[in-house]
Formats: C-alpha cells, sequence, structure tokens
C-alpha cells in the first residue's frame, strides 16, 4: 500500500502547456497564469485550450488555481472541465491531505484578475485553515522565490507578499506551491527552497522566464498520505 503521493507542480505556462512532458505522478498542482492576454475575449480560447490539455492529464487528481492572467475565468466565459479540481480560495481533502488554494496577489498594474490591495489582503490569508498540508497561492511569500526584474529600473527585487509570509510562518503548511514570478532560476537556479527555522518547503513551479520562454519542466514532490 502506498504511504505517499507523488505531486507535479507547474505554473505560469502562458499557452506553453503542450511543451511539457508528462511525468509519473498522482496529482497535478497548476498554481495559476494558463494564459497571456489581459483582455477577457482574447483570453478565452487560450483558457479553454490549457483546460482541455488539463483535464486530458492522466493523473488521478487534477487541481487549478486560477492566476491574474486568467481574466475570462472569474469573467464567468470559462468553465472547468468537470475532471478539474478549482481551488478559487477554498480547500480539498485528497486522501487525507487538506490542500488550500487561493488566487489573490498584491496589486499591480491595472486590468489583472484578483489583485487586492496590500492593506487589505490580510483578511485573505487569515482565512486559511491552521491545518492545511499543501497551500498554493499564485503569488510568493515576501522574500522567498520571489525576485523579479523591475521594469522601469531594470534593478531586481523581492516582490512576494509579507502578509502572506506572517501567516505560513503560523500555520506551517508542508509545501506552499506558487508561480507568478518567472526570474528565480535565472537569478539563483532553484526553485525550491526549504529555510532552516520553518517546516514548508517552497515551490515556484513556473515554467517560464521573465521573457516567457519555456526553461522549466515543472517541479516534483512526495508528501506523505495522513
Amino acid at each position: 500500500m502506498k504511504n505517499k503521493m507523488k505531486i507535479w507542480c507547474i505554473s505560469d505556462t502562458h499557452n506553453k502547456h503542450t511543451m511539457l512532458k508528462k511525468p509519473k505522478a498522482d496529482i497535478v498542482i497548476f498554481a495559476g497564469d494558463a494564459t497571456v492576454s489581459r483582455d477577457k475575449l482574447i483570453n478565452q480560447p487560450e483558457l479553454e485550450s490549457f483546460f482541455r490539455w488539463f483535464a486530458s492529464l492522466p493523473y488521478k487528481y487534477k487541481i487549478y488555481v486560477p492566476g491574474n492572467h486568467d481574466t475570462s475565468y472569474p469573467a464567468n466565459l470559462v468553465k472547468a472541465p468537470e475532471n478539474v479540481i478549482v481551488l478559487n480560495h477554498n480547500e480539498v481533502v485528497i486522501e487525507g491531505i487538506k490542500i488550500f488554494g487561493s488566487p489573490y496577489t498584491p496589486r499591480f498594474g491595472s486590468g489583472w484578475s484578483y489583485n487586492v490591495d496590500t492593506w487589505d489582503i490580510k483578511r485573505y490569508w487569515d482565512q486559511i485553515p491552521e491545518d492545511t498540508n499543501i497551500l498554493v497561492t499564485h503569488g510568493p511569500a515576501k522574500g522567498i522565490l520571489d525576485i523579479t526584474m523591475d521594469k522601469n529600473t531594470k534593478q531586481f527585487r523581492q516582490c512576494g507578499c509579507s502578509a502572506l509570509l506572517e501567516t505560513i510562518g503560523n500555520i506551517q503548511p508542508d509545501y506552499h506551491i506558487f508561480g507568478h514570478i518567472h526570474n528565480e532560476k535565472d537569478v539563483y537556479n532553484a526553485g525550491i527552497l526549504k529555510l532552516p527555522n520553518m517546516k514548508t518547503t517552497f515551490v515556484n513551479a513556473s515554467i517560464v522566464d521573465y521573457y516567457h520562454n519555456f526553461v522549466n519542466p515543472g517541479i516534483l514532490i512526495d508528501i506523505k498520505i495522513k
């Protein structure tokens, strides 16, 4: 009898989902940004294409968390296939493992989905259950695999959410899976991080770089069945 489940973590495919090879796993978790265009009508066929691919994947459980680019989803222009579990700031328990997914990120620019002002975002993180085993958010926590280039200054900076980091420090899930930031592999050549003072392992599962070039086949992790 298996005592572990293997999870394939992917994020930020930005219309490049068909370039991915399918590894052996029990669960696939997608942490947002399947698409590119912020225009809802252009975004619609992009997301529909992704969902056809995602629904066809040979995994027992398929989890999708929306991202800021996936603008046609909150506009109700696209529905997820029946065999896809959507976590839109809610949870699911799979074989004793509690997974909570949320699409919210600190606000930047305009026209994006699920952006929340930094002064208001903590109320969302306060709703994450304390017994969460795997936390999936579209964006990173402050200082954790969150380096990107400022388009104006051309300097690298950390742009994760400090309120999210505080919540993760309090609840200590086994894993925090996210994307949103594409530079991390360019800067550190690492998409997974374990801090010595925390139980949580952090996974930046973005498959593309800053310029949306395909660079990462996703990250495989294991978790014990509860």
